[in-house]
């Protein structure tokens, strides 16, 4: 996914101001200089029309500071335990949609917070499907099936989620742009366990599948068929993996069966409005471990809209 990210090198940058002015000017009397060639320069080099859109998850735990002292120096370690199998089920039952994904590039471009932190996507269905698989991860957590142990030492995890869709560049071995900072302000406002959307993804979905609400009934090769997936992806995978959540068929057992969105309105934070909404899907999971197999319901998000606007 990185190598399709817009990418600003610093020592460009610094050969081109180096090469426009002088890095210190001490005059009798100061004047503010006429920047145009420097300005000129830097608009050519960033070139921000090319700076492409990029979907962002921002995962956060929920309540990080009620954790007891000794549980919250094993949070970061719990939550890095969660990521890494939230990896290895996207892969292994969303073979098709991460085939452009390897394992090596979700941990260098995940930026941590400690309790939580942002992964980076091609689109807003691959930042979607991660947060569906955490959401199962999770709960297999929190039930006691995956480190019973350390879940009875730190306690049970609640998550909040925030996804963007905007502009994003990498500079200096590290991501920026108004996708994660847009992440960043939503999580900040929100004070419930919940998953919420800008209005830019809203609308990839509407533009997409007519819609979030109708990712309870589309299929892979409805999928598939999506403009920026078209032609692009393999499609011979699918004769060998089948998708866990969306099939060849619409079904009722297994994969997404309920898709919620309610408009919330304006947030402001910084001087600046975003346009969000509120998700709430329910996704079921097949497990199948030795000889045993269970169908695990979870839900990403919630249905409460109050108190964030």
């Amino acid at each position: 996914m990185n190598k399709t990210v817009h990418t600003l090198d610093f020592e460009k940058i610094l050969r081109i101001l180096k090469d426009t002015e002088d890095k210190y000017v001490f005059e009798k009397v100061n004047l503010i200089p006429k920047e145009d060639d420097l300005l000129d320069k830097l608009q050519r080099y960033v070139n921000y029309g090319q700076v492409n859109r990029k979907a962002v998850l921002g995962i956060d735990i929920y309540k990080y500071s009620s954790y007891e002292e000794f549980a919250q120096t094993l949070v970061p370690c719990m939550f890095k335990l969660l990521f890494r199998e939230t990896i290895d089920m996207c892969f292994k039952n969303h073979a098709f949609l991460f085939q452009k994904y390897t394992k090596a590039e979700f941990e260098e471009n995940f930026i941590s917070t400690g309790d939580g932190g942002y992964v980076m996507f091609d689109n807003p269905l691959h930042a979607l499907l991660f947060a569906c698989n955490f959401a199962i991860v999770l709960r297999t957590y929190n039930s006691f099936h995956l480190y019973p142990k350390l879940r009875k030492i730190v306690g049970g995890a609640s998550i909040r989620y925030a996804i963007t869709y905007d502009k994003l560049y990498y500079f200096d071995k590290s991501h920026y742009g108004r996708a994660i900072i847009n992440n960043a302000r939503i999580l900040s406002k929100d004070t419930l366990n919940r998953c919420i959307i800008d209005q830019n993804v809203y609308d990839w979905f509407t533009l997409n599948i007519d819609g979030m609400e109708n990712l309870q009934l589309i299929t892979i090769d409805d999928i598939a068929n999506i403009y920026e997936i078209q032609g692009s992806y393999d499609t011979q995978v699918l004769d060998e993996h089948e998708d866990a959540i969306f099939g060849h068929n619409v079904s009722r057992t297994t994969g997404i069966i309920n898709s919620d969105v309610l408009k919330i309105g304006e947030i402001h934070s910084k001087e600046t409005s975003l346009s969000v909404y509120n998700i709430h899907l329910q996704i079921v999971s097949r497990w199948k471990r030795s000889d045993t197999e269970r169908t695990i319901t979870v839900s990403l998000g919630n249905l409460n809209t109050s108190s964030l606007v």
